[in-house]
């Protein structure tokens, strides 16, 4: 469960935004057309984390602000989980819940999403915190939650790229924990509704990954990439897929490229995809490797 969270807390629950129309705000990367409000830092937390997969670059944005909207609160949670501080995690969901409360009037879409976004962080915080036994009966609580602000958000504009892109990250979690999920039903809202491209093409490769569909997964990420080409993110997801069609020796440049923007991930992120591709490369050599202390002095000498 905790390895299918981080892109979903990342790439669907933190990215409830829009800006204004006016020129001196930066764009709406969601909406072609009834722009929300939001600052030009927010904006560019967004663009730090999801366009350039630069972890580091958007904690210093948002530590510079004083932001009170509910996409910074989730930001600072997304960011907490990748960090592994499920206190900080827990205080920003119960940020994200309030400031999120006082916008159920003024623009409902953005409400209720942020009300199932506040849920879910709080659902994630108990498995967590409190492991699966412990934290089921809250998190199926909280799910329920979830589903009942979305469904509202829905009923309000049920077109929205934000509400499907988020939702179709839902789709996908769900879909690799439940047994009755579709990751199907992911992609066509990917394919009909979503935006920007480079989450949307990356929620396609990603589900198409998980069907072990990999040409079509391939063909989404190159997509992705097309659109986001210094994300490393990207580059990891790509080297996966070519694993997965038994290119190991293929797969080699990719995990190198992403590794290359090393100091823009989380080390936790970094330690699992020089773990990846240091499996790739003994399977390329027929070669047995010992890739827990390869990747161990590793990262002693290049963190």
């Amino acid at each position: 469960m905790k390895n299918y969270l981080k892109p979903f807390v990342t790439m669907s629950l933190a990215i409830a935004l829009g800006v204004l129309s006016n020129p001196a705000f930066a764009a709406d990367p969601f909406r072609s057309s009834n722009p929300r409000n939001i600052d030009d830092q927010t904006e560019a937390v967004f663009r730090a984390m999801f366009q350039e997969g630069d972890y580091v670059k958007a904690q210093e944005l948002l530590d510079q602000g004083t932001a009170t909207d509910p996409m910074a609160y989730a930001m600072q949670s997304a960011l907490a989980f990748t960090d592994e501080d499920y206190d900080r995690l827990e205080e920003n969901a119960n940020l994200t819940l309030s400031s999120a409360e006082a916008l159920l009037d003024s623009d409902p879409l953005r409400g209720n999403l942020y009300m199932a976004v506040g849920n879910f962080l709080q659902g994630a915080h108990a498995l967590l915190e409190e492991g699966t036994v412990r934290g089921t009966p809250t998190a199926l609580q909280k799910l329920q939650q979830v589903f009942s602000y979305m469904n509202a958000a829905e009923k309000v504009n049920a077109a929205d790229p934000e509400l499907n892109l988020i939702k179709g990250y839902m789709d996908l979690m769900l879909a690799v924990n439940l047994p009755f999920a579709d990751p199907n039903q992911a992609i066509e809202r990917f394919e009909s509704y979503a935006a920007p491209e480079y989450l949307s093409e990356r929620g396609i490769a990603i589900a198409y990954r998980d069907l072990d569909e990999q040409d079509q997964a391939m063909d989404a990420v190159d997509r992705a990439i097309a659109a986001a080409p210094n994300n490393p993110e990207l580059l990891y997801l790509k080297a996966q897929i070519l694993v997965q069609q038994e290119k190991d020796q293929e797969s080699l440049t990719f995990f190198d490229q992403a590794l290359a923007r090393q100091s823009q991930l989380p080390d936790n992120s970094v330690e699992q995809i020089a773990w990846e591709r240091c499996r790739a490369q003994g399977r390329a050599e027929n070669k047995e490797r010992n890739c827990s202390r390869e990747v161990d002095q590793w990262m002693d000498e290049n963190r």
